[in-house]
């Protein structure tokens, strides 16, 4: 069996290459986007992207034009990734050299640190680009709950199920009319509130150029501030498109992994496949799940989302019990059902 990677890979790496050959001849140069990443008091996972930018965008001009065309999504999909370039992550007095993939990302996991609980900064540099600051959470070894949650229909309105209205959302809309759903956001808060420490993440398959609005998106509706765990759209070395599932999959196990000690409240939706992997992942890991929380989609979104007003994906019946899973429209009646769990303290 061939070890090549998936032709759609490598047709994407030669363009990408040659547009990165271009955009350096024209005199664009090389700027590291920090994400937010998570670790413990034994590892940091620094998560981060590098691109080319122009050095107009630099300036005073750039500066003023990157705000007015921010808030249009359109702007976070034009990108010109750096393939395979060295960067430089810095914590305190260590450095550490890492290569980007083929994309620009960067997914390191960076042992051992001297951070303590809380959040930190990481620096990345590269040789041509300025310091860019990765935030990073460090989750005590005391920590024994956490909440993971989906974000499209989930905390805001996207309607994405239907390809004209995701798209005049994701790249025209401006970011101001993004809804977000009912209670949730005070869900969120009350459960945190009661467990003091706990490790909030966002685990969603919308693409990582999406990331600056959902953290304003997160901070305008006053949602917990946690790591979001993103993913990139396009080929991967195996297929033409990643899988959305695979990647949710992939990170629940690596948070249980991670965090062995720790407890998770699930919250997602019915409009997709959160039933189906937070079914699997409670099966597998009943140790690690406190608890399932979904939020039901209306009968318009679910017609938007399957063509028929029944849920997929729905989970075995045996899975679904009074005390570790609930289903609501919006985040009042999730925190209803769920009273016995945020009002237990640790």
């Amino acid at each position: 069996m061939s070890t090549k990677p998936f032709i759609a890979a490598r047709v994407e790496e030669f363009l990408d290459r040659r547009l990165e050959a271009l955009f350096r001849a024209l005199g664009w140069r090389e700027q590291v986007i920090g994400y937010a990443g998570y670790g413990s008091s034994e590892f940091v996972r620094v998560l981060a992207r590098v691109v080319l930018v122009p050095q107009w965008s630099r300036s005073q001009l750039g500066r003023a034009t990157k705000e007015f065309v921010k808030r249009r999504g359109w702007r976070s999909f034009i990108t010109a990734p750096c393939v395979r370039a060295s960067v430089t992550f810095t914590l305190g007095e260590r450095r550490v050299t890492v290569l980007s993939d083929r994309g620009g990302y960067l997914d390191h996991r960076i042992t051992p640190h001297d951070f303590e609980p809380g959040w930190h900064s990481i620096t990345a540099q590269t040789a041509q680009s300025r310091p860019s600051e990765c935030p990073v959470l460090i989750v005590g070894d005391d920590t024994t709950f956490g909440l993971v949650s989906d974000i499209d229909d989930t905390i805001l309105t996207t309607w994405l199920p239907r390809p004209m209205i995701a798209a005049w959302n994701s790249f025209v809309r401006d970011e101001s009319n993004r809804q977000s759903i009912p209670g949730m956001a005070r869900f969120y808060q009350r459960f945190l509130d009661t467990h003091p420490g706990a490790v909030m993440v966002y685990l969603s398959t919308g693409a990582w150029n999406t990331f600056h609005f959902l953290t304003r998106f997160i901070d305008e509706h006053h949602y917990p501030r946690g790591p979001l765990l993103l993913t990139d759209w396009g080929p991967t070395n195996t297929g033409w498109f990643r899988s959305g599932m695979e990647h949710k999959r992939t990170n629940l196990l690596r948070l249980a992994a991670d965090f062995p000690r720790v407890r998770w409240l699930l919250v997602g939706d019915d409009g997709q496949h959160d039933p189906e992997i937070y079914a699997e992942f409670t099966r597998s890991h009943p140790t690690h799940v406190a608890a399932v929380a979904i939020r039901q989609l209306s009968p318009t979104e679910q017609v938007l989302a399957h063509g028929t007003n029944m849920p997929l994906d729905e989970p075995d019946e045996s899975t679904k019990t009074d005390d570790t899973w609930v289903e609501a429209p919006d985040g009042r009646g999730l925190a209803a059902q769920l009273r016995p769990l945020l009002d237990e303290r640790p």
